[in-house]
């Protein structure tokens, strides 16, 4: 009989065997960002609200509909976090991180709260990794971090990979621009809300993926068109990189990102077989955000790339990688006296770096033999008290069916020496 709870709306739920795709994803990711020279960030679930409407946007749709804010008993007004760039710099500045070398180079990963409405791919708790680097305006930077992400989908498997780049100026050039947009977006048959957001920040209606907001947009001037010399030759450089490294991408223009730090070069990556929940991550350089929290001038780009909806399109690409492999040695003791041995023995074959386990409960040799072949293992490890009696057991390879006695204590040896 099942429980009376289930989880709460909207919530990715990782259970083997599809568990195994997550964690093989998020440790591949792991080990690419260490072999690029970036640390480890464990930052907390919760932050200070101000952080995030700050950091983000008051006029945003995360910070305006989507977080989930709470006063907790000291009457501090705390939100989970809708994303991690505002978290990372925060903690950057208060640890005085960057007061060090630069740039400085960072990375975590976890969940991350936004209320939206449940569908495949957009969910209310999803897992982000999330990479920063802080302190250089160099192209060479932001290229770098759109290679490292690039080369992770790649070695996941991944080839229906799309990247879409663009530039969305400086604090130089933007108003311009801004002031061009406003002026077309004015002129359009937009609802009351949507038009409030134009006099707040109209590239976000840009980001607006109303059919018939989108219909009306379509002739808006582009941000590309307005961009000072100094931005241009940021985004060129950046593509030149690019080309360099054989990345193929996608002049997009119309590429807006949700958050309102994003300056300069802005990007996503998307998957054609997710449907309308294609973009499975993004970023961007965010050169004013540190002011915007009450830090120091301090440039910056990073990314978020989704986990949940990797695993989607590792799923749509039937990329295998992660799967479960179960153990490799299986422990089967027919006795209590076996069964402290068997017990002894797998810790030991564990510690040699084999994955074992055991039958528990005491069962019979026919119950253990269906454990044994249900956890996968290669070899089954069977003792009995006349096994105890002559100093060895039985190791019987599964496949084959074929058994010998083996003394205990050679058996790590000979496991880990077939198994290697």
């Amino acid at each position: 009989m099942s429980s009376s709870f289930q989880a709460p709306k909207g919530v990715s739920e990782y259970v083997p065997p599809r568990s195994a795709a997550f964690l093989a994803a998020r440790d591949a990711f792991a080990a690419a960002v260490t072999r690029a020279g970036y640390s480890y960030l464990e930052l907390p679930v919760f932050e200070d609200t101000q952080l995030f409407a700050r950091g983000v946007g008051e006029s945003t749709d995360v910070v305006t509909k989507e977080m989930y804010t709470f006063q907790d008993r000291g009457g501090r007004s705390l939100t989970l976090r809708p994303e991690f760039t505002a978290g990372v710099l925060r903690s950057v500045l208060e640890n005085s991180l960057h007061k060090g070398a630069l740039p400085l180079k960072v990375w975590a990963t976890g969940p991350a709260f936004r209320y939206e409405r449940p569908q495949a791919g957009r969910y209310r708790q999803f897992y982000q990794v999330d990479l920063e680097a802080i302190g250089s305006e160099d192209p060479a930077v932001d290229a770098e971090t759109i290679a490292i992400a690039w080369d992770w989908y790649r070695d996941l498997g991944l080839t229906r990979i799309d990247l879409h780049l663009n530039s969305l100026g400086c604090r130089d050039c933007r108003p311009v621009y801004r002031a061009a947009l406003q002026e077309f977006l004015r002129a359009l048959d937009l609802d009351q809300d949507t038009l409030g957001r134009v006099e707040l920040n109209p590239l976000r209606v840009l980001d607006d993926k109303r059919p018939e907001v989108r219909r009306q947009v379509a002739d808006a001037p582009l941000v590309t068109d307005h961009l000072c010399a100094a931005c241009k030759a940021h985004h060129d450089k950046v593509r030149e990189l690019l080309a360099d490294l054989s990345i193929p991408w996608v002049d997009d223009p119309r590429l807006v990102r949700g958050l309102d730090y994003y300056m300069r070069t802005t990007y996503e990556f998307d998957h054609p077989l997710l449907g309308a929940q294609s973009g499975i991550g993004g970023g961007g350089r965010y050169d004013g955000l540190s002011e915007d929290i009450g830090g120091p001038p301090l440039p910056g780009i990073g990314f978020g790339l989704g986990l949940d909806r990797t695993v989607l399109a590792m799923e749509a690409e039937q990329v295998s990688l992660g799967a479960s492999r179960g153990v490799q040695v299986y422990g089967v003791p027919l006795g209590e006296t076996a069964q402290r041995k068997i017990f002894a023995l797998v810790a030991e074959l564990r510690r040699a770096g084999l994955a074992a386990d055991m039958a528990y409960g005491g069962k019979g040799l026919k119950g253990a033999m269906k454990g044994a072949d249900r956890s996968g293992a290669a070899y089954a490890v069977i003792l009995g008290d006349r096994d105890i009696a002559a100093g060895s057991a039985q190791v019987k390879d599964l496949a084959s069916g074929h058994q010998i006695a083996v003394p205990l204590t050679d058996i790590p040896t000979l496991l880990k020496e077939r198994l290697s």
